[in-house]
């Protein structure tokens, strides 16, 4: 592949990057202290505003592929655009690029109905609504997505959704206007992998509790929230059915890979910023008699630090140039090797930060322990690291097959077989 972003990157790159020094990075305390200071549950005014100014820019749903409804761009395309929003937390809500917002317009689009994209894909293209994905649950290990305990029962033209969900991201803020749930139709399906579907739940909509907050780290997000809730006796339209009974897990393995190349983009942007912070905190203190810059031990951190975040970017691309290429799905193995590289790299990136930083580093003031925060869920949130590396495995054993050669260990030596009487011993090897 060609890793030169092309000429509507650049634009795109320098238009999105100049927001940012010019709106969002001046504004990242105003906005938390409105948070702060007001409901902690409505929107803050600033960041409204900011989302405005960003829309009549042009920069706006930069995220969806293959869809007039978007931008136009490649996941290759995107890429650079999303690690610039990456750089802070608040940003990625102004471009109208944030999870799980981004993952639910992908669903619609791909896998809704005409009906439900006038409904609920339409306002939330505007920025009008928000939504949240309700799938891990506190029972179960969700990480196996066919654990999955909720229930989906059809009863005449409805479906009742019984069932208990947890860190169901973006539940509590007051705009969150539809909810996409993944539960079992037909739990006793021979094939695992169909006994799952996704639907649509209004919100609010009765039987629809929302139980409790979940904090990450002591992070609540407000207003966006991790919320636990609770479906008692949920009844829905057939009609908000996603694609039909038994294809929730497909539907999910759709949303998940750009769901979690997004997350990698985001965090490489996250990871270059601590390093920014890291440097220049580096060389405005000074201890034992010189700028702690000066030790070696951080000039090895520093350059540790600059070859992992590149070697973690080149990743990326590479799976986002595979996804535009062949597809998500052929590019299951590229998904799953960022999803586990690139969280692993900002976590130490951002954990050296905290480190330069002593005491202020673990401290509300720079955002550090924010960053960290993040980057350590994402090791969690769309499967975890032990998931996505028992994937590879398997996916790289896979390509070695069940052969003669493969059995007998590739391009390892083979003793001669025997020939008859002139018995040939000299050794030879198979490739």
């Amino acid at each position: 592949m060609n890793f030169e972003y092309n000429e509507k990157t650049k634009r795109l790159q320098a238009a999105v990057a100049a927001f940012m020094e010019e709106h969002v990075y001046p504004n990242e305390e105003r906005i938390i202290q409105q948070i702060a200071d007001g409901d902690r549950w409505q929107p803050a005014p600033l960041h409204e505003e900011l989302k405005a100014k960003a829309k009549a820019q042009g920069l706006w749903n930069l995220f969806l592929p293959e869809s007039e409804r978007g931008a136009g761009l490649t996941n290759l395309e995107y890429a650079p655009l999303c690690e610039e929003m990456g750089r802070s937390l608040l940003a990625p809500e102004i471009f109208n690029c944030s999870a799980p917002d981004t993952g639910n317009m992908e669903v619609l689009e791909r896998y809704g109905a005409p009906e439900h994209k006038e409904q609920w894909l339409k306002p939330l293209l505007a920025g009008e609504i928000r939504s949240s994905f309700a799938m891990t649950e506190p029972e179960v290990a969700s990480s196996d997505a066919t654990n999955i305990e909720t229930r989906i029962t059809r009863d005449g033209d409805e479906y009742v959704i019984n069932g208990r969900k947890w860190y169901t991201s973006g539940a509590l803020d007051p705009r969150c206007r539809i909810m996409i749930v993944m539960g079992k139709t037909d739990p006793d399906n021979p094939n695992r992998h169909r006994q799952q579907s996704q639907i649509l739940v209004p919100l609010p909509w009765p039987g629809v509790i929302v139980k409790r907050m979940h904090p990450v780290f002591g992070f609540d997000d407000a207003p966006h929230g991790h919320p636990e809730v609770i479906f008692d006796n949920v009844r829905v339209p057939v009609s908000n059915m996603l694609l039909g009974e038994g294809r929730g897990f497909e539907i999910a393995q759709g949303r998940l890979g750009p769901g979690r190349i997004h997350h990698c983009m985001r965090l490489i942007g996250s990871a270059e910023r601590a390093l920014e912070r890291m440097i220049r905190r580096l060389k405005l203190r000074k201890a034992f008699g010189k700028a702690v810059s000066d030790q070696t031990v951080w000039q090895e951190r520093i350059a540790e630090s600059r070859i992992r975040i590149d070697q973690a970017r080149l990743l990326t691309l590479n799976a986002a140039y595979r996804m535009d290429t062949v597809g998500n799905k052929a590019a299951l193995k590229e998904i799953g090797m960022i999803k586990v590289a690139v969280p692993n790299m900002a976590c130490q990136v951002i954990d050296w930060a905290i480190q330069a930083f002593g005491a202020a580093g673990v401290s509300s003031e720079y955002g550090l322990s924010h960053q960290y925060a993040n980057a350590r869920l994402i090791r969690i949130a769309d499967g975890p690291d032990e998931v996505h590396r028992n994937q590879i495995a398997r996916l790289e054993m896979k390509a070695y097959g069940d052969d003669e050669r493969s059995r007998r260990g590739g391009n390892a030596y083979v003793a001669p077989r025997e020939t008859g009487p002139g018995l040939n011993r000299v050794p030879r090897f198979v490739s």
